[in-house]
């Protein structure tokens, strides 16, 4: 977390001073006292050349004091970071994306509860938004070992809060990222829904790697951020997927969007109109050779109908594993699933996971990102939202609360283009 440091120089460089100079320090200081508003500091040139002259930067950073809409309760607050001092790290934001958690998280939803509190000096104890993003290094404490400026990093655990421009924090707290080869959205990005993919896909099946291209995962919201990474970590893997898509506003939407996924490595791509079809059986029977290809995992992010209708193209012995509940209706299954088919119904919590498993999270991500390197794991769709420094605040609430409107080009992303 931030350090809250007094803006003021010290006792013995005012005594030291001319009077002229104290004149001056104090020419610079007063506009920037005077400038703070809810809290926080607005930085105008006078207090730019007081934050450079006592190495003060001006971070600017998305909080919420309360639980609700995005458009309720997010306010853009501004504080001052110091230099760092012992093991803290200081970092300005490079991308940090807007993920549904995050929303649900606001809205007092979601399982993980963030801090409230009032040491970045606002004026009731608020929390700061985003769990994901990349930073870069700005400067370093004296006992900080692992990290110099310019290095890139990503947070080693959920609820330190992303949508900010700078931040100070522990060495502890960070994951270095060789950034070789790397563009900041997909640093930004890869912590949640790209590992969520892999972790799911190689931690709830014992696929037989013998029999590569004769096996099969199914998923519903093919199209999400993990339903896109676990289509492309699958084909690397020699995995076949069977991809489930909400029906778009028309036939040709539709279609471009399965072809969309074929590119991308699906094997194939049904809607959920064809899901729930009394023709899906033989659909699946065709694909798989008349059951010679079993399918042996799903992943489920929407629940309800949906999700019971891909268990029960499972193979025996298999595993459904739940990350989401988009439709916010439960898995209602037939008994039959668990007595005939012995089948195991799992869900997984990426953020638990990777805060139990800080190393293998490590892990995770530096394969995925070998695999970026390499031509194999492709971007996102995403839609980026700049943020300079004097970007109004109603405009980054704006995109909060509009990542809730119906289908979406992409991923909303903040881009940070400011100055040190």
């Amino acid at each position: 977390m931030f350090t809250p440091r007094t803006l003021r120089p010290s006792a013995p460089c005012i005594r030291q001073a001319t009077s002229s100079y104290r004149s001056s320090i104090e020419s610079v200081r007063a506009p920037f006292i005077r400038s703070k508003v809810q809290g926080g500091y607005q930085a105008g040139a006078a207090a730019q050349r007081f934050v450079s002259a006592y190495g003060y930067t001006q971070a600017k950073v998305i909080v919420y004091p309360k639980y609700g809409e995005p458009k309720d309760v997010l306010q853009l607050h501004k504080h001052s970071i110091g230099p760092p001092s012992g093991s803290q790290v200081n970092l300005r934001l490079l991308a940090t994306p807007l993920n549904p958690a995050d929303i649900n998280q606001i809205q007092g939803v979601y399982p993980a509860k963030p801090t409230f509190t009032n040491i970045l000096g606002t004026t009731e104890p608020s929390a700061v938004a985003g769990n994901e993003g990349a930073f870069e290094v700005l400067s370093t404490g004296p006992q900080v070992q692992s990290l110099k400026k310019g290095d890139w990093v990503i947070m080693k655990r959920t609820g330190q809060g992303t949508w900010r421009t700078h931040a100070q924090l522990e060495e502890s707290q960070l994951i270095k990222v060789d950034k070789e080869g790397l563009t900041a959205l997909q640093v930004g990005t890869v912590s949640v829904n790209p590992v969520t993919a892999y972790r799911m896909i190689k931690d709830f099946c014992d696929w037989d790697w013998m029999r590569s291209g004769e096996e099969w995962l199914i998923q519903n919201g093919a199209n999400s951020g993990v339903g896109r990474a676990a289509i492309q970590l699958a084909r690397v893997w020699g995995i076949k997927t069977l991809n489930v898509i909400r029906q778009r506003e028309n036939p040709e939407e539709t279609e471009a969007l399965k072809k969309d996924l074929l590119d991308l490595g699906a094997t194939a791509v049904v809607t959920e109109e064809e899901l729930l079809s009394k023709e899906f059986r033989g659909i699946v029977k065709q694909l798989t050779k008349d059951g010679k290809e079993p399918i042996r995992l799903a992943l489920n992010c929407v629940g309800g109908e949906n999700a019971a209708a891909m268990a029960k193209v499972l193979a025996p012995d298999s595993h459904l594993v739940t990350y989401g509940a988009m439709s916010r209706k439960p898995v209602a299954l037939p008994s039959g699933l668990l007595i005939f088919k012995n089948l195991v119904f799992d869900g997984f919590w990426v953020s638990r996971w990777g805060d139990k498993n800080s190393q293998a999270k490590e892990n995770t991500i530096k394969d995925i990102f070998e695999l970026t390197r390499a031509g194999k794991f492709k971007d996102i769709p995403v839609q980026e939202v700049k943020w300079t420094y004097d970007k109004e605040p109603k405009e980054l609430v704006e995109a909060v609360q509009d990542t809730l409107s119906g289908f979406r080009s992409g991923k909303t992303i903040f881009v940070y283009e400011g100055d040190d």
